[in-house]
């Protein structure tokens, strides 16, 4: 039988009450301590961490106030406030070892007691010390969160006046429930203005939810957004919510919306105009109240006035109440420095590599790379150089600008789309192939890197 994962302390000045608990509990715990003399408790605690003590009430011969027990379960209290307490008493004591628990003892155990009692008890007082820690954990993430919460871009950084814009229109927008359309390159944080957009809503309550619009195939699109009930195809065990369904009250962030085809433009504006969906495989119609932002990379208003439109002019409209435009790296130079030093001091805690500092003359050279993958590949290219990094100071051009050195190499293409071609070849050789890591090391979606792939004809 595995020995359960628990540090015991029984205090006791019975001998053979003490010594028979030890040989019981030994067989069922992974640490059983005993302790005769009550005076030692406190120097026992120092040293060590205790999840249950015994505590008995009377250690006196003839003495049976209990007012020693009281005198040391305020001793172990002080000493540790997380540790569970089980008070040991005689039938007459009854009385008394409840008004322990007002103390903060946790429980009571009779004397004389069976091994099962003893055994049940002790587990029991193990699941009040776990629930306990547990607890702690969760209000001290709960604390976090709402610390983040507060700060209004706790997750954007930027100082520059290109990203003080995106800001204050952030803080117009937020506390309303206009669709927003977030427009800007790979990289550049759309997302996070997206999230922030929800945080300082009156909506920050409910729900955000994310659905990547540009990984999901033609017949997963209704699903995924609308749901679907039991039975409505092959796969279709149970009845499932979509995303709509899902986001109630909150946020539905729908990323990468240029790259819907055009029948499920179609469908999407009818959820939109109509605020009603049907789940796939049901005429019953359910009311959305979710407040919609949605985000591309694509230049949907030139795919609008195309001789073929590849986007919907109608969509367009219904999307884009107020439009924020995230500006790229390269256009918030001045932020690089910030961004650097940001993402430094969060790999140095994650690596555990402390004192670990950018050259300046390195950091000079990454204020005038144009940064083709923007914010994502900085923070990359950062995570790189510090896991690669023996000494104290972050030296080596060649690990954050290595992109630029490859694209000097393949002869100094001008253009973006010329500097984005240069990246994923070298990526798919630099991976034998593998799309799933070229996509992962690019900070793009397998489906964005296909269509890439199928414009540069790669």
């Amino acid at each position: 039988m595995e020995l359960i994962n628990g540090n015991i302390l029984i205090v006791d000045d019975d001998r053979d009450v003490l010594h028979t608990a030890i040989m019981f509990l030994k067989q069922k715990f992974k640490k059983v301590t005993g302790l005769e003399d009550p005076s030692g408790i406190e120097e026992m605690i120092s040293k060590s961490e205790f999840d249950v003590i015994l505590l008995d009430m009377n250690f006196r011969k003839g003495d049976m106030e209990g007012k020693e027990g009281i005198y040391w379960l305020k001793k172990v209290r002080k000493a540790d406030k997380e540790v569970t307490v089980i008070m040991i008493t005689a039938y007459g004591d009854i009385k008394l070892a409840v008004e322990t628990m007002k103390e903060g003892a946790s429980d009571f155990l009779l004397k004389p007691w069976k091994n099962e009692k003893l055994f049940a008890t002790i587990l029991a007082a193990l699941d009040l010390k776990q629930s306990k820690i547990a607890l702690k954990k969760l209000k001290g993430a709960q604390e976090r969160i709402s610390e983040d919460i507060d700060k209004p871009f706790a997750e954007i950084i930027g100082d520059s006046p290109a990203m003080n814009r995106v800001f204050e229109l952030i803080t117009k927008v937020a506390d309303t429930d206009a669709n927003v359309l977030i427009l800007g390159e790979n990289g550049t944080g759309k997302e996070l203005v997206a999230r922030a957009l929800h945080r300082m809503s009156s909506r920050r309550s409910e729900v955000f939810i994310r659905v990547d619009l540009g990984s999901l195939t033609e017949t997963l699109f209704e699903s995924e957004l609308f749901g679907h009930v039991k039975g409505a195809f092959t796969d279709a065990r149970s009845d499932r919510a979509g995303s709509f369904e899902l986001a109630g009250g909150g946020t539905i962030f729908l990323d990468e919306i240029g790259n819907l085809s055009l029948p499920l433009q179609a469908k999407l504006l009818t959820a939109i105009q109509s605020k009603l969906i049907k789940r796939v495989g049901s005429n019953r119609e359910i009311s959305i109240d979710a407040r919609l932002i949605c985000a591309t990379n694509m230049p949907l208003y030139s795919m609008t006035d195309k001789e073929k439109p590849e986007f919907r002019r109608d969509l367009l409209y219904r999307i884009n109440t107020v439009e924020i435009r995230v500006p790229s790296l390269r256009d918030r130079q001045e932020d690089i420095p910030l961004l650097a030093k940001h993402y430094l001091k969060s790999y140095i805690h994650k690596y555990n590599k402390k004192g670990l500092k950018i050259d300046p003359s390195l950091l000079k050279k990454m204020t005038t790379y144009t940064w083709p993958g923007n914010v994502r590949e900085l923070q990359h290219a950062i995570e790189k150089a510090v896991i690669l990094s023996d000494g104290k100071r972050i030296e080596d051009h060649g690990i954050i600008v290595d992109r630029e050195k490859a694209i000097q190499d393949a002869g100094e293409p001008v253009t973006l789309e010329d500097m984005e071609k240069v990246m994923i070849e070298r990526s798919i050789q630099k991976n034998k192939g593998n799309l799933s890591k070229v996509a992962g090391e690019l900070g793009i979606t397998r489906a964005t890197l296909y269509r890439k792939m199928e414009k540069f004809g790669i």
